[in-house]
C-alpha cells in the first residue's frame, strides 16, 4: 500500500514535466535556440556627420552582448550576421526665440537594419508586414534644447541607445 501512494505522485510529477519538454524558460526563451554567434559589421552611414555608423555600432554590440544569449564575433564562420545602414540623419528647428536662434531642435535618425542567418535565411521580420527586401527600417527622433546645455551630439548618444535597443528587440523571436 504505502509502495503504491510514492508512486502516484511519482508518476504526476513525471506526468507535469514531461508535458514543459519542449519550452524553455527565461531571457533564453525570447531569442533563436539555433543561433549562438552574431557578427556585426560596422554600419554604413549615409550621413555627413563623422563617426556614427562607428557609435551605433558599438551601441548595438553592447546591447547583444548584455541582453541576449548570443556572442557577438568577428569571424566569418558566425551563425548569423547583422547588417545595418544609417539611411539618414536629419536636424530641424521646431521653435525659435526672438532673436531668430534655435530654441528647440529635433534630430531624427533612420537606420535600416537585416539579419541574416549562414544560409542566408532571413531571421529578423516585422510580425505585421515584412519588407520584400528582409530589411526593417527603424527611426527614432530626439528634442533638445540648445539654451539648456543640451547639444546636437547629445541628442545624437540618446537617439543612438534608442535605436540600438530597438533593434536588439527585433531580434527576439515573433510568438
Amino acid at each position: 500500500m504505502s509502495l503504491a501512494r510514492f508512486h502516484a505522485p511519482l508518476a504526476l510529477l513525471l506526468l507535469l514535466c514531461s508535458g514543459c519538454a519542449g519550452y524553455q524558460l527565461g531571457v533564453d526563451s525570447l531569442y533563436r535556440p539555433d543561433v549562438k554567434t552574431v557578427k556585426v559589421p560596422i554600419f554604413q552611414s549615409g550621413s555627413f556627420r563623422r563617426g556614427l555608423g562607428e557609435q551605433l555600432t558599438e551601441a548595438v554590440v553592447k546591447q547583444i552582448e548584455s541582453r541576449t544569449p548570443y556572442k557577438v564575433v568577428s569571424s566569418s564562420d558566425a551563425d548569423s550576421e547583422l547588417n545595418g545602414k544609417i539611411l539618414y540623419q536629419r536636424k530641424r528647428v521646431l521653435a525659435e526665440n526672438s532673436f531668430d536662434e534655435p530654441r528647440d531642435i529635433e534630430t531624427e535618425i533612420l537606420v535600416e537594419v537585416s539579419w541574416t542567418g549562414r544560409q542566408g535565411e532571413l531571421l529578423m521580420k516585422r510580425s505585421a508586414a515584412p519588407e520584400a527586401t528582409g530589411t526593417i527600417r527603424i527611426g527614432q527622433a530626439i528634442n533638445f534644447v540648445p539654451e539648456s546645455g543640451q547639444s546636437l551630439a547629445t541628442a545624437h548618444q540618446e537617439a543612438i541607445q534608442k535605436l540600438a535597443r530597438q533593434i536588439v528587440d527585433q531580434m527576439e523571436l515573433r510568438w
